[in-house]
């Protein structure tokens, strides 16, 4: 895969302040270098002119971190766009459903996703699939995307880390390949 191509997009999900409160979705966040990596990248596609979505979460519950009236909806400053990088805002966990994001993909007859940003199991998981489900070739980025601890059916604690690397690992080869931020930038 050549990334210098314009038929190759970038979609940056939810990197959001309300994210940083992190009891709130369940502590222990992985990967607390995420953003960090989402930046190297986000610069490369700069540099490089190629397309950036930014997909933002609007909570339609009053009381959510993600919810327009909380501050916590805003976009994290060291990624927030560039005049004329597209911001496209969703009410769920695919950034497909209820947007135009296919259809701004097909009219720039974009073929290649690189996709990175939170949550690993939630809306970078449920994007990654749809996106392969509609054909695009896609790579999920491991080192640019994080989570938080959850408790399981029966009470259980499973780890960030655990959560992540088992997301990953149902995405693999599946609906997307990952990779991780040094491969990514070496491919340009």
């Amino acid at each position: 895969m050549s990334l210098q191509t314009p038929n190759t997009a970038l979609i940056i999900i939810d990197v959001q302040k309300g994210f940083d409160d992190e009891a709130h979705w369940g502590g222990n966040r992985n990967n607390k270098n995420a953003e960090t990596n989402i930046v190297q990248i986000l610069e490369k596609w700069r540099a490089l002119k190629l397309p950036i979505f930014h997909i933002l979460h609007s909570s339609l519950e009053l009381g959510s971190k993600l919810h327009p009236s909380d501050p916590g909806f805003e976009m994290k400053d060291e990624i927030k766009p560039l005049d004329g990088e597209p911001i496209i805002v969703k009410n769920v966990n695919s950034a497909f459903i209820g947007t135009d994001l296919k259809e701004r993909l097909d009219k720039q007859t974009i073929k290649q996703l690189v996709i990175v940003g939170l949550t690993t199991n939630h809306c970078v998981s449920t994007t990654t699939r749809m996106a392969g489900n509609y054909g695009f070739d896609v790579l999920l980025i491991s080192d640019a995307t994080a989570t938080f601890d959850r408790v399981g059916i029966n009470g259980e604690l499973f780890d960030a880390e655990t959560i992540h690397q088992t997301a990953l690992a149902s995405l693999n080869n599946e609906f997307a390949q990952v990779i991780d931020t040094r491969e990514l930038l070496g491919l340009v």
